[in-house]
């Protein structure tokens, strides 16, 4: 398991600066359209951000949302309201937690 309360250095591709902030406030939505899915039972909804999220986030080089959209997407799969909350806590501590720098 992953700690993701404390700060997470993440190091990027500085050719991929202007394209972080917008890719990571897509995350912080991501939260709330998982929240509606799952209001709504939507489990395959939840289940291809997650997805996404697998193969985005190692695609940018954060290593750590590929974990949580992997959890996330085995989670929808599972039925696992639960579990996608867990997913969740994780990505909202992941977000306030990260520092990205570039190089």
């Amino acid at each position: 398991m992953v700690d993701y309360s404390s700060k997470i250095i993440v190091t990027i591709d500085v050719e991929l600066e202007d394209l972080i902030p917008g890719f990571l406030k897509s995350r912080e939505k991501d939260i709330e359209k998982v929240k509606e899915y799952l209001a709504a039972s939507d489990f395959e909804a939840i289940r291809l951000l997650g997805h996404t999220m697998k193969g985005n986030g190692a695609g940018y080089g954060f290593d750590d949302l590929s974990v949580v959209g992997r959890e996330m997407e085995q989670a929808a799969i599972e039925e696992a309201p639960d579990a996608i909350n867990k997913t969740l806590d994780d990505l909202s501590a992941y977000l306030e937690n990260v520092e990205v720098v570039f190089e």
